[in-house]
């Protein structure tokens, strides 16, 4: 291709740039009236060029992004027609959820589970139970969201106790292929800022590597939710595969890219004005696609106070074809790459992350980081202030005070308490919006008794 047209123009350096902008200015201050300072203590330019760009290799993929349909067992053989009907419906990857061990031979009927990527996620720990689906399906292309240290996190305690459920999964990873996930997703929902979802998730991966070794690092892949932070949440799951090559050659281990799962985040979705829903997931499904992820599992519109239901999941579903095969997104996991600006947070990103992570080693690592409760504090403080800054539109923006859902709520949407005896303080997932949800639904229920009286 001839450069012809590029040379007709000559190149200008970043230092004439800032200069010709500081003239526009017209006296005021260029640090202070255009640059500005994220959470995450990165500062944005209003301009960026080749100068940005660091030193270090791209992941680079060769395959498109899964669309992966969640589907909860209760009775194997409605969940099954489910997975089939999603497939049948352009998903090509299904994420199974289940409280209790089940017929996984009813619940695989005419499924092909060659072809097909199939995820399992159980709220309890089963030895026996995983290594025989496991063996059942065997296939690479199968992955167990089994995280003890997740669970850990979240649920304050140990599914029986901290040896028991490190012999469990030990059986678990001897016997199995990709049964081994980090619940980096668990930080997002709680509040933590993007530098510390790196941090915290990394750190998380390593108590693994530490107790199996390096061979367990080919069986760990990892769950994140995106927010509506577009560029960075591109950037986060960019940053993350370098963090995790780096984490490896530590190991002396290679060739060995992180997969990830990702889905759009619960913590920005809205009870009031739910529609809006629609664009925070479609922007980012976008991002998880364009940072890179190998599986994309969206969540539907309404799923924080309605049960799955065929519409909701439909247009979830539907969002994703149509980025994928109408915006020309089959493969679009490279896009970024040579992006200045994009390339310049993916590196800042990554180095802030590198340091808090190794800040955590250094103080004993994760597992001595949750039962102190440093973790859990640093993240309630960056939660809060996210809460104190956000703005969610029909919510606490532009809020439409006509708009009533007392009515159409089925599922209880806040945070529910845990009246139970924990070991260390659990991280709760919650949204952003609850607290005035919360005195909005409280005063619809007044406006209804006052009219009933």
């Amino acid at each position: 291709m001839s450069n012809f047209l590029f040379d007709e123009f000559d190149k200008t350096t970043p230092t004439a740039w800032k200069q010709k902008i500081q003239v526009d200015l017209n006296g005021e201050d260029y640090n202070e009236s255009l640059l500005w300072k994220t959470n995450e203590g990165i500062v944005i330019k209003p301009f960026y060029t080749s100068e940005d760009r660091k030193n270090y290799d791209p992941i680079q993929f060769k395959e498109g992004f899964n669309i992966c349909q969640t589907i909860f067992v209760d009775q194997e053989n409605i969940a099954n027609s489910l997975a089939i009907d999603a497939l049948e419906r352009g998903a090509n990857s299904i994420l199974f959820k289940a409280n209790s061990i089940f017929d996984y031979r009813k619940l695989l009927l005419d499924i092909d589970t060659k072809s097909i990527v199939l995820h399992f996620h159980f709220s309890f720990l089963d030895a026996k139970f995983q290594t025989e689906i496991a063996s059942y399906i065997n296939s690479e292309k199968t992955y167990f969201q089994t995280d003890i240290i997740g669970n850990l996190a979240e649920s304050g305690n140990w599914f029986v106790s901290l040896k028991e459920d490190f012999d469990t999964l030990d059986t678990i990873q001897k016997k199995s292929n990709n049964c081994i996930a980090v619940a980096a997703d668990l930080y997002q929902n709680t509040g933590a800022t993007i530098t510390q979802q790196l941090a915290y998730s990394l750190a998380h991966a390593n108590e693994y590597l530490n107790q199996f070794g390096g061979i367990a690092a080919k069986k760990i892949h990892f769950i994140f939710s995106v927010g509506s932070n577009y560029f960075f949440e591109i950037a986060k799951l960019r940053a993350f595969r370098i963090l995790w090559s780096r984490l490896l050659e530590e190991y002396n281990i290679s060739n060995i890219s992180a997969h990830l799962f990702v889905q759009p985040s619960h913590r920005n979705k809205t009870l009031y004005d739910y529609n809006v829903n629609l664009l925070r997931t479609t922007s980012e499904c976008m991002s998880a696609i364009l940072g890179g992820a190998n599986t994309v599992s969206n969540i539907s519109y309404d799923t924080i106070y309605q049960k799955s239901n065929e519409f909701g999941e439909r247009i979830a579903r539907n969002q994703l074809l149509i980025l994928q095969q109408e915006s020309s997104l089959s493969t679009a996991q490279n896009m970024a790459d040579g992006s200045y600006y994009i390339e310049s947070i993916t590196h800042q990103l990554a180095e802030k992350a590198l340091v808090l992570f190794k800040e955590i080693e250094k103080s004993g690592g994760f597992l001595k980081q949750l039962k102190i409760g440093t973790i859990q504090k640093k993240i309630k403080s960056s939660a809060s202030k996210e809460e104190k800054e956000a703005r969610l539109l029909g919510t606490n923006f532009q809020q439409n005070s006509n708009d009533r859902m007392q009515q159409n709520i089925v599922l209880y949407p806040f945070v529910k308490k845990r009246p139970i005896k924990t070991l260390i303080s659990p991280l709760t997932r919650k949204r952003i919006s609850e607290s005035l949800e919360k005195e909005r639904l409280l005063s619809e229920k007044e406006e209804i008794t006052s009219k009933n009286e």
